[in-house]
């Protein structure tokens, strides 16, 4: 059952991959992707970094909240009993060698340390953003990834572990399973809904800039018919010729 679930499980990756693709290319045309390398898918480890300052987010309708409350709720009840389960299991009491021992106890304590920290964290950035393409493809690509490891684990607990530790884990692998199944149409949902947004933004920018209207060259009028100015003659300065003293006067003779 299990092999049968897990090659049903390898085409729906592919057309996960080629949703993935194209949703790549919707986000390098509008800058909503970072550059960053892709989490390794075994063992399980992510940071839980803040999310920074948040943006202002558009109203989210009532239906896309119920989905996103259900799933999130989902996702949070099948957290917890995979980490029960996990606990259970006694790995140290297998039948197999010690190297197949260990790396069967490191993937268990990398999924419980991703369910205990990594996961809670990207279900609150989420429910901050619900409409995030960018945090909603984050969670998406963690429950890719924790499925990958837990469906190692689950194959290993039915060749080795008892028959109850590999119905209860099979359970929870089933879970992630639709889960991660019902976020892929989610997200496939909002990129389509994000794309509507786009094309109808990029024809009211047409509009608006059609309606502008454009300014008119200025003119400069030049007169041609403005008389020529009269040239400038400069007077040339008088010299005033200096003033001549008076004759001195004469000495009368005396009288006789």
């Amino acid at each position: 059952m299990l092999l049968h679930a897990l090659s049903l499980t390898s085409g729906m990756k592919f057309k996960a991959i080629i949703f993935v693709c194209w949703l790549f290319l919707l986000c390098a045309e509008e800058g909503w992707c970072q550059s960053s390398a892709p989490p390794a898918v075994a063992p399980v480890a992510y940071s839980v970094q803040g999310s920074g300052a948040s943006s202002p987010q558009a109203p989210v309708s009532y239906a896309s909240m119920t989905q996103l409350n259900g799933l999130l709720a989902q996702l949070e009840q099948t957290s917890k009993a995979t980490q029960a389960d996990l606990t259970k299991l006694r790995i140290e009491r297998w039948k197999t060698d010690a190297s197949y021992k260990k790396q069967s106890l490191g993937n268990v304590d990398s999924i419980q340390r991703n369910l205990q920290d990594a996961l809670p964290a990207m279900i609150a950035e989420l429910r901050n953003a619900p409409e995030s393409l960018p945090s909603t493809f984050k969670l998406y690509r963690n429950l890719d990834a924790l499925y990958d490891v837990l469906g190692s684990v689950v194959e290993s607990t039915g060749a080795f572990g008892s028959k109850d530790d590999f119905q209860a884990l099979s359970n929870d692998l089933n879970s992630f399973e639709g889960t991660r199944r019902l976020f892929a149409e989610r997200m496939e949902s909002l990129a389509s809904s994000k794309e509507q947004e786009i094309v109808h933004l990029r024809a009211d920018l047409r509009t608006a800039q059609a309606a502008i209207p454009a300014t008119p060259p200025k003119k400069v009028v030049v007169d041609d018919t403005e008389p020529p100015k009269k040239p400038v003659v400069k007077k040339k300065p008088v010299v005033q010729k200096p003033a001549t003293a008076p004759p001195p006067p004469q000495p009368k003779s005396p009288p006789l």
